[in-house]
């Protein structure tokens, strides 16, 4: 089993992922370059954002993954932001359609949509939320929409907040992170990246059936170790 991972972040995904998926899929090994894939091996390859991961990045690794015909997986993972999973996913497959963009038959295309992004998921964490916040910002953003009651995944942003969705989730993050002496950023996402904390995220998952795109990911991680221990 070998998958081709293309994410859409510079820095985030590029120390999330390999952590977790050393969690779920410790039978899967990471090489450094996209020709050294063997037996239960894996690459992650960075978009630099959207729409550059589609513009710029998806054909050449779609030429990869046919050169060396190694590959069970390409495996697309982006920020749904502010449209739906279905039109995210809907998005890439027209793109490859439209520049007749064609992955072997023997690879099969996975696309994981990060609803709204990967921080999104990370506010899923009912054991990291402090309920008696002290910062007055978090308490500002806790009326607004309280993300240990309510589904992450369903949060918009203030009518007030001039930037994106996903901009709105990665502040509400901080600050949420921060009560817990949390020090999170993009390039170092502190606090994020331990087995306690995806497990946390999993039993909310299971538990309530929020955070569906994450469930979806967690499921795919599952298909792929079954694949391998068999």
């Amino acid at each position: 089993m070998n998958i081709y991972f293309l994410v859409e972040g510079r820095r985030t995904e590029k120390k999330v992922y390999p952590k977790w998926l050393s969690f779920l899929i410790p039978e899967l090994y990471r090489v450094d370059a996209f020709d050294k894939v063997n037996e239960n091996n894996y690459y992650i390859f960075s978009g630099n954002g959207f729409p550059s991961l589609l513009d710029n990045h998806l054909r050449n690794c779609v030429e990869d993954v046919n050169k060396i015909n190694k590959y069970q997986y390409l495996v697309i993972c982006l920020d749904s932001d502010g449209r739906s999973v279905d039109v995210c996913r809907k998005d890439v497959l027209e793109f490859l359609q439209n520049e007749k963009i064609t992955l072997n038959i023997k690879t099969k295309l996975e696309i994981i949509v990060q609803d709204r992004c990967l921080e999104t998921w990370f506010l899923g964490n009912r054991k990291i939320f402090k309920k008696n916040a002290k910062s007055s910002l978090l308490q500002e953003y806790m009326t607004f929409y309280n993300v240990k009651e309510n589904d992450p995944e369903l949060m918009n942003k203030p009518e007030n907040f001039e930037e994106t969705v996903s901009i709105f989730h990665w502040r509400y993050l901080n600050e949420f992170l921060a009560e817990r002496n949390i020090n999170y950023t993009k390039k170092n996402p502190n606090g994020v990246i331990e087995r306690h904390y995806l497990y946390e995220l999993i039993k909310r998952n299971q538990n309530t059936n929020h955070l569906t795109s994450f469930g979806y990911f967690i499921n795919f991680c599952q298909v792929v170790r079954k694949s391998i221990l068999e």
